[in-house]
């Protein structure tokens, strides 16, 4: 059996699409229809007008999706797909934090659960953070979540205060200074890409610090052939086919025993896993009608935020 050719064709019978994010295993991302980072997922999932869709990426990805899509059936290949960042953030410890913090507006960060974005007045991902919170009046009293390296380079960046929650992503807080600095050494003539969930020290030796749709597009528009990266490795697979006459390093971790530059539960997903899904249409995502209800509110204003700044 063709598995690729089978996937395909199980698309055209069930009015089905496939949305990968850059993070997914090289095959995933050459099948699928659209592959983008977590804004542009969303933007396509609202848009489509397909029946199904297949969102290869993790849990929180496919409730976004559900939660914009509520009479679309969407599926995920893989469900126990977790999200170290997600993780890092319930819902009942949010809440117990925002009471702490009356009148402030939430901002939470889209790799979060459902229950979360309920409680939370905008969204936002790492390709429009900082121009959502520039939306805001400069006095307005800010909550940020979950990352705090992102929050951090966010205050940053704006000049804001904004209180931020402590979560972070297992993949990025891993990257070695001392091992990028040592690539450094070895390619003078490399460029250091880095997104900002990565720790500040990692930020400040960055050429550009970017979400991954921003890194990719640096590395096109760029006249420099050589590039360290310091983000989840599945994004050169897009570089490397984007830009075949540049080299891509991926930055190393400090456990040089293991692959930490690779997020695990993003490869939870395979083509094995994604032609079952759709032909069985198996692990469908669900979201509780008054949550859904909640956190499309938040995940719209992102989405009119974006649209209105042509993000």
């Amino acid at each position: 059996m063709n598995i690729v050719e089978e996937i395909k064709k199980l698309k055209e019978e069930k009015n089905a699409v496939i949305l990968a994010h850059y993070y997914q295993r090289d095959e995933i991302q050459e099948v699928a229809d659209f592959v983008g980072d977590s804004l542009a997922l969303a933007q396509w999932a609202a848009k489509t007008d397909a029946d199904i869709l297949v969102v290869c990426g993790v849990n929180f990805m496919g409730e976004t999706a559900k939660i914009l899509c509520p009479d679309k059936k969407v599926l995920i290949p893989d469900n126990t797909a977790g999200c170290s960042l997600a993780d890092s953030c319930k819902a009942d410890d949010l809440a117990e934090f925002i009471k702490q913090y009356p009148g402030y507006k939430v901002v939470s960060y889209v790799n979060t659960t459902a229950e979360v974005k309920a409680l939370t007045d905008v969204v936002v991902t790492s390709s429009n953070a900082k121009e959502i919170v520039e939306s805001f009046p400069k006095d307005e009293k800010i909550i940020f979540g979950p990352d705090r390296n992102l929050g951090s380079y966010i205050n940053s960046v704006t000049g804001r205060e904004m209180v931020v929650w402590d979560g972070a992503c297992d993949v990025h807080e891993q990257f070695s200074l001392q091992k990028i600095k040592e690539l450094k050494e070895q390619n003078p003539d490399a460029e250091v890409l880095a997104h900002p969930e990565c720790k500040k020290h990692i930020l400040i030796v960055a050429d550009k610090v970017g979400s991954t749709a921003a890194l990719l597009n640096y590395a096109i528009k760029s006249d420099c052939k050589k590039f360290i990266v310091a983000t989840e490795s599945g994004i050169l697979f897009k570089m490397r086919q984007s830009c075949p006459d540049k080299e891509f390093i991926p930055a190393p971790p400090e456990d040089s025993t293991c692959a930490c530059n690779e997020c695990a539960f993003m490869k939870y997903n395979t083509l094995e896993k994604l032609y079952d899904a759709l032909k069985n249409e198996k692990h469908e995502v669900f979201v509780d009608e008054e949550i859904r209800e909640k956190a499309v509110i938040s995940i719209q204003r992102m989405l009119d935020i974006s649209e209105k700044l042509k993000l």
